[in-house]
C-alpha cells in the first residue's frame, strides 16, 4: 500500500509542479502552482483562498512537512464545507488527489495518532519562528511610515524586497488558516495566543494587504512597498485633486469605500449613475495618470502636500471634452456648462471622471463618438444638478424597474441590442451594405439636431432604436453603400470630369493640327456641355445611391440632392443648347456672333461663380474668410457647392504646403499632358481620318452593326487601349515624380548618410555628442560625468562620451542577448565608461584593434625623427588614440599595483620618457626594436592579472612584473638611462634586499578590472575592425542607428517630463512560442523548424550555444534534457519567426530604454540610495524601484488576447504560453473576453461577457485586475477592431502605439520614443499631429528571392512613398502599423479603428481617414523604425494582396472615401486618390488595357477590317498604340514599382549597391512575379466590387520553405490567373492566325510581348516559385494528387480541399444577387465572339457571310455535346441497359468518324477547320457553363446542372493538363531543379548557406 501512495504522491506532485516541465518545453499545460494548485475548481478559486493555502503548503513542504498537511487539510475541509457532493468541474478530481496527499504525509508518521491540539500548537509556533525570520514586523512598520509619511526609505534591500511579497503571501495564509483552527484550540493556552494576534492584526490592520490587492499601475487602494509609484509627487498631487471635499454632496452612510483609500470623485459618479466597481478603479486610475503627467510637463511640484495646477486640469479637461464641444457648436446646442470660467476645478474633474466612465463602459457605443456626447451632455446635466444639492441621489436615467441603479442596463444596452439586431442582418458578411445599419449610420444619427427627439431618458419608441423586421429595411443615415463602380465616378467626378475636358481639349487641337484660331477655340469650348452633362450624371447618382436613405436621411441633406439634380439638369439643357445654336452660328459663317457672346458669358460667369468657391472653401487663405460669412445667401451656395457634415470641415493645409503640393501636381500635369498630346493623340489623327474616309468595306462576316457609321467599330478598337492608358498614365508619371521628391527629401533628412560598418568606424569620434545633443535631457547634462573639472574641448568630449558609453553598452548588451554577436565581439565593441580618472577619451575596442601592433609595426620600420614616426601614426586618427591609450592606462595600472621603490620606478621612467618626448628625442632615449618584447612581457602581466587572485598567480605576476622591469631598463632604455638606474641608490638597495617588486596589489576595485582587461585586449586583438560585427543584422541595426543620431528631431525631454505611452497588440490565436515538439517536428522533405533555422542563421545559432554555456557540437537532444537550455532553445527559434514572444519581447525594450534613460537622470523621491555628487553608471538600473516606476508610469503594453479566456479553458498551448510571457514581463498586461454560461429555465443557455485585464502574481499565475461587464457579445463587426475596442480601456497614457504581433522593436529604436513622442508638441502645418507615422524594417527579407520582393516593395512603401504622401502631398493615412496615436483625440472620436463589417475590412486606413475627416493631421518619421515580418511564399503574399486588394474595393464603396474625394481640394484629391483606390484603379487598368486591346485586334481579325486597312489606306503601324502598349508593359512587370525601390536603395545602400541589387532580382525573376502580383490585385478588386466577399484571409506567419502541391496551386489561382491568362492566350492565337500584319512575325511578337509575358506569367510563375518545384518524385506525387482531387465525388462537409466538386461550388459563392448575375452574363457574352468570328473564317464556308452558318454551328456543337453525354453517361444510371448503352456508344464512335471522314472528302473542310472549330467552341463552353452558374437556379431546375458540372470538371482537367505537361517535361531534367533552387534562394546561396540541403533534407530519402 506504501508504495501505491508512493506512485500517487509523485503523480501529483508531477502534475503540482509542471512548471518546471513547462521551462523544459515538454507540456503546454497551464502552469500551475501549489500542492494541488493546477486542479484547484474555478469555482473554488473565485470564492475561497484554497489556491493561495495551497501554494503556501508547498512552499513551506520542505521546511516543515507537518504544517504543510495542516494547510492540506484545512484546504480539503473548505472544499468539503462548499461542495460536500462534489457536483461541480472537476471538483472530485481535486478532492481525491488532495486526500492521497494528506493519506501519504500521514502515512510517513508510521501510524502514530495525531493530536490536533499539537498540531495547532506546532502551526502557532511555526507562525511565529516564521515571522521572525522574516522580519515581517519591520515590513509591518515601514509600512505604516509609508502610509504616514508617504516616501520611501532604503531598510530592505531590493532582493529582501523581491521575496517580501511571497513571504506575505504565506503568512496571510498562515493566519487565515490559524483562525479557522482556533476554534478548536485550547482557550486558555494556545487558542488565546492566537486570538489575541487575531485582534492585534484586526485592530491593527497591518497585515500587507495592499501588497495583495489587484492594482494595474497605481496601487491606489491601498499603499504597497514594492512599488515606488504612489510616492511620486505628481501622483500623490493627482491623487489629492480628486479626493471628496465637503463642499461635495454627502454620500449615503451604507455606501462603502472599497480599500485602504479614502473617498474620491468617482465613489459619487458609482453611486449616481450606477457604474461598474471595476470600471470605476479602472478610469479612476486613468483619470490620475493623465492628470500626473499633465503636470509633469509644467514641472513637478516640490510642497509637503504637492497639489495640481490648474493649468494641467484645463488642458486634460479641453482634451478630453474637445469633440463635445466641437458637436455642441456644429448643432448650436448650449454645453453642459456655462463657461469654462465658471466651473472651477473640481467641476471640470467631475466632468473628465465622468466621460471617461461613460466610455469605459460603452463598449461596441465606443464606436458612436457622437452618441457618448449626447449621452455625456445629459448625464453632466444631471451630475450639475446632482452637484448643486446637499445630497447625492441615484440618478433617474440610469434607475432601474427594480430600483437600482445601473448606467450599463439603462444606457448601453438599449443601444446594444438595436445594433446587435442591425449586425444579425448581415448573413455572416454576405448581406448587402444597403441592408443594415453599420456603426457610422447610427453614429450619424447624431450628427442633425434631430437626434434630441431621442430625449432623456432615451425613448424605447424611438426611430433610433427600432429594431429591423425580417426583410424591412430600417434605413440608412446619410449615406447608403450600393456595391458598384459607380461609387469611382461619384467620389472623384471632379478627376473623371478633368481628365475628360483635357483629352477633349486635346484631341481637338490634334484634329484641326495644332493651329489654335477662333474655330479651334470655339470647338475646344464644346468642352462646356460636357462639362455640365458630367456634372449632371454625378448629381444621377448622387439621386440614385441615395436610394435605401430617403426615409431616413436628413431633410437638408434629401434637399441638397434634389436642388443639384434640377440645377445640373438645366444648366446641361441650357449650356447644350446654346452651344448647339453657337455651332449653327458657326457653320452659317454669318457675321452676327450672338450665341457665341451669350455662350461666352454664360461660362464666364459660371466659371467665377465656380472658382469663387473654389478659392473660399479650398485656398487656405481665403477659407477663415467664408468660415466668418453668416450671410445666408452665400452659406446656401456654399452648402450646394459643398455639403456639409460633422466631420471633413476645414480640410485645408497652410498657404506653404497648398503650393508645395499644387507644384508637385502641375509638373505631373504638364509631363502627362505633354506625352498625351504627342505620343497618344496626335499620331491617332491620320489613321483615324483615313478610317473615315474609307468608302467601302469588305466584312468577313456577317456584320451586324458596322455599316453606316464611318467604321465607328473599327475607331474605336484603334482609340480604346490609347484611351485606357490615358487614364491611368497619370499613375506613372505621380511614381516618377514621386521618387526624385522622395530621394531628395530623404536625402536633405541625412538618411543614408552611413551605409556600411565602414563608415560607423570612421565617424564614431562624433557619435557621443550627436547622442548627446539629441537623446540627453538636460536633467542628465547637469550631472557630474567627468572627474576632472570641465577644461576645454577634451573634457567636454569625455563628458559626451561618458554620456554615451552607457546607452551604447546596453544597445551592444541586447546584440548579444538576442544572440546576434559573441561575447568576444561584445567584449570589442563595448565602450569604455570615460567616467575614470585617465584624461582621455577611451573608444571601443574594435575602432582600436590591432591598432597597437601596427604602431609598433611603424615603430620597428622607423629611421626618421619622432615627429615623422608620430605624423605616421596620426594618419589613423584611432592608432593615435589607441597609442595614447595604451601608454596612459600601463602608467595608471602600474602604480595601482607596485608600491614603494617600485613605484619611484615607475616615476622615473615615465619621467624620463616624458621629456624625451617633449624634447624630440624619443627615438634616442628608446631602443624601439625593443618595443615588441617589451610588449610580450606586459601581455603575460596583465594575461595573470585577469584570473581570480590566488597565491600562484600572485608569484607569477610578482615575476612578471620584474621581467618586464629587466626588458623596460636593460633593453628599451639607452644605455645612458640604463647606467642611471642600475646606479640609483634606492633602486639598487631594494633589488639587493629582494625589497623590489615584492609584493603585488592585485586589481579588486572595478575601474581597474576594467583596465587590465581593456588593456589586454588593446594589446592582443589582431583582427581587423571592418569583421566586426560579423552579422549582417548586427551591422544593419548599428549602422541605422548611427546614422539616426544626425537626423533632425525634438531635443530629449526628462523621462518624467515626456509623453506618455501605451503600447497595444492585437492577438486572436497565432503562434506565441514554439513547444518543442513543433521545433523538432518534419515535414514531408524531412526538415524542421529547428534544422532549417539553424542552417539559415549559422553565426545566431553559435553565438546561442556560446550564451547558454554549451559547446558548438551540442546536439539538439542534449539542449532538450536541460530545463533551462530547453526553454531558452524555445525562446531562441520564436525570436526568428512571426511570433507573439518575438513582438513582447520587442515592445518592452521600451520599459527597459525608459528605466536606463530615468536612471541615468537621478531623478530622487527618496527610494534609491544615490547621491547627485556621484558619477552616473548603468549598473543596476533594473533593479531600481524609482526607475521602475518611472517607466511604469510612462508606459504600459496591454495585449489583447481575445480568446485567451476560451485558451484557458481548453487548456490549449497558447494560454500556456501567454502565462510565460506575463511571468517573464511584469509589466505586460493581457485583456481578454471572458464569457460566463449559465442555464436558464427554459433550457436556453445564457451567456454574460466579461473585458478582462490580468497580470501575473508573485506566483507566476493570473491575477486578474479588471473585470467590466459587457451588454453582450463584443463582436458585432470586423474581429481585429472590436478586439482592440473592448481592450482599449486598459490602455494608459496620452499616446497608444499600435503594434501587430508579427513585429519586433530594438533596444536602441526604443530609445528614440521619446524623442519621437515630442513630435505631437512640434509643428506640423496648421494642426498638431495626431497620428505620428514611423518607419518599418521588414526582418523577413532575407528568406527567399521572394521574401525579399515583398520586404524591398514593402520597405519602398513604408520609406520613401510614406514620406512623400505626409510631405508635401498632405494625404499620409494610417497603414496599420507600428503608427502612434494622439490617444486622447482618437478615443474620444471612435477609437483607433473602424469596425463595420466587410466594409471596414481594412480598419487601418479608415482610422487614417477618420482622423484626417476630423481635422486631423498625420506625419512620417524616419528617424526611428520597426521591425515587421512580410508573407514570405506565394501562396502567403496572394492571399494578403487579395485581402489588401478586397479591402480597397470596399473602401470604394465606403462614405470616408466619398467625402474625402469630395471635401478635399482639386489637388489633394489627386494626390488621395492614386496613392489609395486610384492605384489599384490603375492596377486594374493596365490588366484591362490587354483585354482591350487584344478583343479589339480580335474584331479587326474577324471582321476582316485590318487587312483592307493596311491595303486601302496604308495604315500599317502606330506610334500612339506603340507607346500605349509600352507604358502598358512597363507598369505591368513592375518596373514603375520598382522605380521608388531604385531610388531608396541609392539612398539608402549607394548606387553601386542599388544596381547591383536591381540586377540581382531582374535575374531573379522579379518581372514575373510583379506581373503575376498585378493579376491577384485586379482578381480580388474588381471582384470584390462587383460582388463583394472580401474578408480576412489568414495568410500563415510560419517558415515557409516547403514545396506547396499542384493541386493546392491550381484551387488557388484557378479562376484569378489561370483562366485569365488561357482567354488572353487563346485571344493571342486567334491574333496570331486570322489578324493581318505588314511585318510578318516579328511584328506580331513585337506587338504582343507584353500580353505573352502576361500569360507566362500568370500560368507558370506559381510553379517557377515554388520550392521543388521541377523535382521529379514531387511532380509525380502532384499529378496523383491533382488527379485523386479532381476526380473524388462531393458531399456534405468534404471540404474544398479534398474534392474538386466540393471546390467547385466554393468557387461559385460570391455570386449571391440579381444584380450579380445579371453582370455576369454581361461579362460572359464576351466568350460567344470567338465561335461568331471563326466560323466565318474556316475554307468550308469560303466567303459566305450567311447568319444562317453561325446558326449551323450551334447544332454541330449541340450535336458534339451529346456525344460527350453518350461517352461520359455513368455506369451507376445505367446498370441495368449496360448493353444498350455500349451498343449506342459504338454506333456513335464510328457514325462520328463516318461524319468527318465525308465531309472532309465531299467538302471544303480542311483539318485546319478542325482545330480552329475545336478553338471556337472552347471559349463558347466556357461562356455556357459561366452563364450556367451565374443562373444556378434555373439550371437546377432544368435538370442540367449534372451535365453542367461535367462539363466543368472537364475544362478544369484540361487547363490542369496544359499547366501540367511543361512543369512535368522539365521535371526530366535534373539542373532545372537545381536552377530554381539558386533562384529561389540566391540570396542565401550568397552567404554561404545550405538551402540545397534544406530542401532535400536532413535525412537520405530512403523511399524512393
Amino acid at each position: 500500500m506504501a508504495r501505491v501512495f508512493d506512485n500517487w504522491e509523485r503523480l501529483v506532485r508531477a502534475t503540482l509542479n509542471r512548471e518546471q516541465l513547462r521551462a523544459a518545453g515538454k507540456g503546454h499545460e497551464r502552469i500551475p502552482t501549489g500542492i494541488a494548485g493546477a486542479a484547484v475548481p474555478p469555482s473554488l478559486g473565485k470564492s475561497t483562498n484554497i489556491e493561495a493555502i495551497l501554494q503556501a503548503a508547498d512552499e513551506i513542504q520542505a521546511e516543515d512537512p507537518t504544517v504543510a498537511r495542516i494547510l492540506c487539510e484545512q484546504a480539503y475541509s473548505m472544499a468539503q464545507n462548499l461542495d460536500p457532493n462534489s457536483d461541480g468541474r472537476g471538483m472530485l478530481q481535486f478532492k481525491t488527489g488532495l486526500m492521497s496527499v494528506i493519506k501519504q504525509k500521514l502515512a510517513k508518521r508510521d501510524g502514530a495518532q495525531i493530536d490536533r491540539n499539537r498540531d495547532i500548537e506546532h502551526l502557532w509556533e511555526f507562525y511565529q519562528r516564521y515571522k521572525r525570520r522574516h522580519r515581517v514586523e519591520d515590513m509591518q512598520r515601514e509600512e505604516q511610515r509609508l502610509r504616514e509619511s508617504g516616501t520611501f526609505s532604503t531598510n530592505f534591500g531590493e532582493v529582501e524586497f523581491r521575496s517580501m511579497r511571497k513571504v506575505i503571501a504565506t503568512l496571510r495564509a498562515l493566519v487565515e488558516v490559524m483562525e479557522a483552527v482556533s476554534k478548536d484550540a485550547d482557550p486558555n493556552g494556545v487558542g488565546r495566543l492566537i486570538k489575541e494576534e487575531l485582534r492585534r492584526i484586526k485592530a491593527s490592520d497591518a497585515t500587507l494587504s495592499g501588497e495583495f490587492t489587484p492594482y494595474n499601475i497605481v496601487p491606489l487602494e491601498a499603499p504597497v512597498l514594492t512599488n515606488a509609484i504612489g510616492v511620486f509627487p505628481e501622483v500623490r498631487g493627482a491623487i489629492s485633486a480628486i479626493r471628496y471635499t465637503e463642499h461635495f454632496p454627502r454620500l449615503p452612510a451604507d455606501f462603502e469605500i472599497t480599500g485602504q483609500r479614502n473617498a474620491d470623485m468617482f465613489d459619487l459618479l458609482e453611486y449616481v449613475f450606477g457604474f461598474q466597481k471595476d470600471n470605476i478603479r479602472n478610469q479612476r486610475e486613468n483619470v490620475v495618470l493623465t492628470i500626473a503627467n499633465a503636470q509633469t510637463r509644467l514641472g513637478i511640484p516640490v510642497e509637503a502636500e504637492p497639489k495640481i495646477d490648474e493649468k494641467a486640469i484645463n488642458e486634460t479637461f479641453l482634451k478630453v471634452l474637445d469633440n463635445y464641444i466641437k458637436w455642441c457648436r456644429y448643432l448650436r446646442i448650449r454645453l453642459a456648462w456655462n463657461s469654462l470660467e465658471a466651473i472651477n476645478r473640481d467641476r471640470k474633474l467631475f466632468l473628465v471622471s465622468l466621460y471617461f466612465l461613460i466610455w469605459g463602459e460603452a463598449a461596441n457605443v465606443r464606436f458612436l463618438p457622437e452618441c457618448l456626447c449626447y449621452i455625456f451632455h445629459h448625464m453632466a446635466k444631471e451630475l450639475d444638478a446632482i452637484l448643486d444639492h446637499g445630497e447625492a441621489n441615484p440618478a433617474a436615467s440610469c434607475r432601474t424597474e427594480t430600483g437600482s441603479v445601473s448606467f450599463l442596463e439603462q444606457i448601453i444596452s438599449p443601444i446594444y441590442e438595436t445594433m446587435a439586431a442591425e449586425a444579425a442582418r448581415i448573413n455572416n458578411g454576405k448581406a448587402a451594405h444597403s441592408a443594415w445599419r453599420n456603426y457610422d449610420d447610427f453614429n450619424e444619427y447624431f450628427w442633425s439636431p434631430a437626434c434630441f427627439e431621442l430625449r432623456w431618458p432615451m425613448r424605447k419608441d424611438s426611430p433610433f432604436l427600432f429594431k429591423p423586421k425580417k426583410r424591412k429595411r430600417t434605413g440608412k443615415s446619410t449615406f447608403v453603400e450600393h456595391r458598384t463602380f459607380l461609387h469611382l465616378y461619384r467620389s472623384f467626378h471632379r478627376l473623371w470630369i478633368f481628365l475628360a475636358l483635357m483629352f477633349q481639349a486635346l484631341t481637338i487641337i490634334a484634329f484641326n493640327k495644332g493651329r489654335i484660331n477662333l474655330d479651334t477655340f470655339k470647338s475646344v469650348l464644346s468642352i462646356g456641355p460636357v462639362f455640365v452633362i458630367m456634372n449632371f450624371i454625378e448629381s444621377c447618382l448622387d439621386v440614385v445611391l441615395m436610394f435605401g436613405a430617403y426615409t431616413t436621411a436628413r431633410g437638408m441633406a434629401i434637399s441638397r440632392i434634389v436642388i443639384r439634380f434640377f440645377w445640373f439638369g438645366l444648366s446641361s439643357v441650357f449650356v447644350t443648347y446654346i452651344y448647339w445654336k453657337l455651332l449653327e452660328e458657326r457653320n452659317h459663317r454669318n457675321s452676327n456672333s450672338m450665341y457665341f457672346r451669350i455662350y461666352i458669358l454664360v461660362l464666364g460667369v459660371y466659371a467665377a461663380i465656380r472658382v469663387t468657391f473654389a478659392l473660399l472653401l479650398k485656398i487656405p487663405a481665403c477659407h477663415r474668410l467664408s468660415e466668418m460669412s453668416d450671410q445666408s445667401f452665400f452659406q446656401f451656395f456654399k452648402w450646394i457647392y459643398q455639403e456639409r457634415y460633422y466631420v471633413g470641415r476645414g480640410l485645408y493645409e497652410s498657404l506653404s504646403d497648398y503650393c508645395r503640393y499644387v507644384l508637385f501636381w502641375l509638373v505631373i500635369f504638364t509631363c502627362k499632358f505633354c506625352f498625351a498630346y504627342f505620343l497618344q493623340i496626335r499620331p491617332l489623327v491620320s489613321p483615324t481620318n483615313d478610317i473615315r474616309k474609307l468608302n467601302y468595306v469588305e466584312y468577313s462576316w456577317h456584320d451586324l452593326i458596322s455599316k453606316n457609321n464611318n467604321n465607328a467599330l473599327t475607331i474605336v478598337s484603334l482609340w480604346a487601349p490609347v484611351v485606357a492608358i490615358y487614364l491611368m498614365d497619370i499613375h506613372i508619371w505621380y511614381t516618377l515624380l514621386s521618387a526624385i521628391v522622395g530621394g531628395v527629401m530623404g536625402a536633405r533628412a541625412r538618411l543614408g548618410e552611413i551605409r556600411s560598418i565602414e563608415m560607423v568606424h570612421k565617424r564614431f569620434e562624433s557619435f557621443p555628442e550627436a547622442f548627446a545633443k539629441n537623446f540627453v535631457s538636460p536633467q542628465m547634462k547637469r550631472l557630474p560625468f567627468n572627474r576632472q573639472s570641465s577644461q576645454g574641448s577634451l573634457d567636454m568630449n569625455k563628458t559626451y562620451a561618458a554620456m554615451f558609453s552607457p546607452f551604447w553598452n546596453e544597445i551592444i548588451k541586447s546584440l548579444r542577448e538576442e544572440d546576434y554577436i559573441s561575447n568576444r565581439e561584445m567584449d570589442l565593441l563595448s565602450c569604455p565608461s570615460n567616467t575614470g580618472s585617465l584624461s582621455l577619451v577611451q573608444w571601443p575596442l574594435f575602432l582600436l584593434s590591432s591598432k597597437i601592433l601596427l604602431a609598433i609595426d611603424l615603430a620597428l620600420d622607423c629611421k626618421d625623427t619622432q615627429a615623422d614616426l608620430w605624423n605616421r601614426i596620426c594618419k589613423d586618427e584611432y592608432m593615435a588614440y589607441a597609442v595614447r591609450e595604451c601608454y596612459y592606462s600601463i602608467e595608471k595600472l602600474l602604480y595601482s599595483l607596485i608600491d614603494g621603490e617600485g613605484r619611484l620606478w615607475v616615476e622615473r621612467i615615465y619621467r624620463e620618457i616624458n621629456d624625451s618626448i617633449s624634447e624630440g628625442s624619443l627615438v634616442i632615449t628608446l631602443s624601439l626594436k625593443k618595443l615588441p618584447l617589451v610588449l610580450s612581457r606586459f601581455t603575460a602581466l596583465t594575461g595573470l592579472l585577469l584570473r581570480n587572485e590566488d597565491p600562484g598567480l600572485a608569484k607569477g605576476a610578482v615575476k612578471a612584473v620584474f621581467e618586464l622591469y629587466e626588458v623596460v631598463t636593460h633593453d628599451l632604455l639607452s644605455s645612458d638611462l640604463r647606467e642611471q638606474l642600475d646606479t640609483w641608490n634606492i633602486l639598487a638597495r631594494a633589488r639587493n634586499e629582494g625589497r623590489l617588486f615584492s609584493r603585488i596589489e592585485w586589481p579588486k576595485d572595478p575601474e581597474t578590472k576594467e583596465l587590465v582587461k581593456r588593456l589586454h585586449l588593446l594589446l592582443t586583438v589582431k583582427d581587423s575592425a571592418a569583421n566586426i560585427p560579423k552579422n549582417l543584422e548586427a551591422r544593419r541595426r548599428l549602422e541605422f542607428f548611427t546614422n539616426s543620431l544626425f537626423m533632425d528631431m525634438p531635443p530629449a525631454k526628462p523621462v518624467s517630463e515626456m509623453i506618455p505611452f501605451c503600447v497595444f497588440t492585437p492577438y486572436y490565436s497565432e503562434t506565441v512560442l514554439y513547444s518543442s515538439s513543433e521545433l523538432t517536428k518534419e515535414n514531408e522533405d524531412g526538415i524542421s523548424i529547428l534544422f532549417y533555422l539553424q542552417k539559415i542563421f549559422p553565426d545566431e545559432w553559435k553565438n546561442f550555444l556560446e550564451r547558454i554555456g554549451r559547446a558548438d557540437s551540442t546536439g539538439d537532444a542534449e539542449l532538450q534534457n536541460s530545463s533551462s537550455d530547453a526553454l531558452e532553445l524555445r525562446f531562441w527559434v520564436s525570436y526568428r519567426g512571426q511570433t507573439l514572444a518575438r513582438t513582447v519581447r520587442g515592445m518592452m525594450y521600451y520599459r527597459r530604454a525608459l528605466m536606463l534613460q530615468s536612471y541615468m537622470e537621478r531623478r530622487s523621491v527618496g527610494v534609491d540610495a544615490y547621491s547627485h555628487s556621484s558619477i552616473p553608471t548603468s549598473e543596476g538600473f533594473e533593479l531600481s524601484r524609482e526607475s521602475r516606476a518611472q517607466a511604469d508610469l510612462k508606459f504600459t503594453y496591454v495585449v489583447s488576447c481575445q480568446i485567451y479566456g476560451q485558451q484557458k479553458q481548453k487548456k490549449a498551448p497558447e494560454a500556456a504560453d501567454i502565462a510565460l510571457l506575463l511571468q517573464r514581463n511584469e509589466a505586460l498586461r493581457v485583456a481578454f473576453i471572458h464569457v460566463e454560461e449559465s442555464g436558464a429555465a427554459d433550457g436556453i443557455v445564457a451567456k454574460e461577457f466579461y473585458s478582462k485585464l490580468v497580470k501575473a502574481d508573485i506566483h507566476g499565475k493570473d491575477q486578474e485586475i479588471y473585470s467590466i461587464k459587457l451588454p453582450g457579445d463584443p463582436k458585432l463587426g470586423e474581429g481585429k477592431p472590436e478586439n482592440q475596442n473592448h481592450a482599449i480601456i486598459f490602455t494608459r497614457g496620452e499616446a497608444v502605439q499600435t503594434i501587430d504581433m508579427n513585429q519586433d522593436n530594438y533596444l536602441e529604436e526604443a530609445m528614440k520614443m521619446r524623442n519621437l513622442l515630442d513630435e505631437f508638441r512640434r509643428k506640423h502645418g496648421l494642426r498638431p499631429p495626431t497620428i505620428l507615422g514611423v518607419r518599418e524594417h521588414v526582418f523577413t527579407g532575407s528568406v527567399s528571392s521572394l521574401a525579399m520582393f515583398m520586404s524591398n516593395q514593402e520597405t519602398s512603401f513604408v520609406t520613401l512613398g510614406q514620406r512623400v504622401l505626409a510631405n508635401p502631398l498632405k494625404v499620409r493615412m494610417h497603414y496599420g502599423h507600428p503608427d502612434v496615436f494622439d490617444r486622447l483625440f482618437h478615443i474620444t472620436r471612435g477609437g483607433i479603428s473602424k469596425a463595420s463589417r466587410v466594409i471596414n475590412i481594412s480598419e487601418d486606413i479608415f482610422e487614417g481617414f477618420n482622423s484626417t475627416l476630423r481635422q486631423g493631421n498625420i506625419t512620417h518619421h524616419e528617424y526611428i523604425q520597426v521591425g515587421k515580418g512580410r508573407d514570405v511564399g506565394l501562396n502567403q503574399i496572394a492571399l494578403f494582396e487579395g485581402k489588401v486588394a478586397g479591402g480597397n474595393g470596399e473602401q470604394v464603396l465606403s462614405r470616408d472615401v466619398y467625402r474625402l474625394g469630395q471635401l478635399f481640394d482639386f489637388f489633394r484629391m489627386f494626390s488621395f486618390f492614386f496613392t489609395t483606390v486610384g492605384y489599384y484603379v490603375c492596377t486594374m487598368m493596365t490588366v484591362l488595357t490587354v483585354y482591350i486591346f487584344l478583343y479589339g485586334r480580335v474584331y479587326l481579325a474577324f471582321s476582316g477590317v485590318d487587312e483592307q486597312i493596311a491595303t486601302q489606306a496604308k495604315i500599317s503601324g502606330n506610334t500612339a498604340l506603340d507607346a500605349a502598349l509600352n507604358a502598358q508593359f512597363l507598369v505591368q512587370i513592375g518596373v514603375f514599382t520598382a522605380v521608388p525601390m531604385i531610388m531608396g536603395f541609392i539612398l539608402e545602400l549607394g548606387l553601386l549597391k542599388a544596381v547591383f541589387s536591381f540586377i540581382t532580382m531582374q535575374l531573379q525573376l522579379c518581372s514575373v512575379f510583379f506581373t503575376f502580383s498585378l493579376g491577384t490585385r485586379t482578381h480580388y478588386f474588381g471582384r470584390t466590387i462587383l460582388h463583394g466577399g472580401a474578408k480576412y484571409r489568414a495568410t500563415g506567419r510560419g517558415f515557409v520553405v516547403r514545396h506547396i502541391r499542384f493541386a493546392d496551386n491550381y484551387r488557388l489561382y484557378s479562376r484569378s490567373h489561370f483562366v485569365k491568362a488561357f482567354e488572353v492566350a487563346l485571344l493571342l492565337i486567334v491574333y496570331i492566325a486570322y489578324g493581318y500584319t505588314n511585318g510578318g512575325a516579328v511584328s506580331f511578337v513585337l506587338l504582343t510581348l507584353s500580353s505573352w509575358f502576361l500569360v507566362i506569367s500568370w500560368l507558370f510563375a506559381p510553379y517557377i516559385f515554388n520550392p521543388s518545384g521541377f523535382e521529379w518524385q514531387k511532380t509525380v506525387e502532384d499529378f496523383d494528387d491533382w488527379t485523386s482531387w479532381l476526380l473524388y465525388k462531393g458531399g456534405v462537409g468534404v471540404r474544398g480541399d479534398d474534392s474538386w466538386e466540393s471546390w467547385w461550388d466554393e468557387e461559385q459563392m460570391h455570386i449571391q444577387t440579381l444584380r450579380g448575375r445579371i453582370l455576369e452574363t454581361i461579362l460572359s457574352i464576351r466568350f460567344f465572339m470567338f465561335q461568331y468570328g471563326i466560323v466565318y473564317k474556316l475554307h468550308l464556308t469560303g466567303k459566305e457571310t450567311s447568319l444562317a452558318i453561325y446558326g449551323f454551328s450551334w447544332l454541330v456543337l449541340v450535336a458534339f455535346v451529346m456525344v460527350f453525354k453518350i461517352f461520359t453517361y455513368s455506369p451507376k444510371k445505367s446498370a441495368h441497359f449496360q448493353l444498350v448503352i455500349r451498343f449506342m456508344q459504338g454506333v456513335t464512335s464510328l457514325g462520328l468518324i463516318a461524319a468527318i471522314s465525308l465531309v472532309v472528302v465531299f467538302t471544303d473542310l480542311s483539318i485546319a477547320d478542325l482545330f480552329a472549330s475545336i478553338l471556337a467552341f472552347i471559349p463558347t463552353g466556357w461562356g455556357i457553363i459561366s452563364l450556367a452558374i451565374a443562373w444556378r437556379r434555373i439550371v437546377k431546375t432544368l435538370g442540367l446542372w449534372d451535365s453542367v458540372r461535367e462539363f466543368g470538371r472537364m475544362y478544369d482537367a484540361g487547363m490542369g493538363i496544359l499547366l501540367f505537361a511543361p512543369i512535368a517535361f522539365l521535371s526530366w531534367f535534373p539542373f532545372i531543379s537545381t536552377f530554381q533552387s539558386r533562384l529561389l534562394f540566391n540570396q542565401a546561396f550568397s552567404r554561404g548557406l545550405e538551402i540545397s540541403l534544406i530542401l532535400s533534407g536532413n535525412k537520405a530519402n530512403v523511399d524512393v
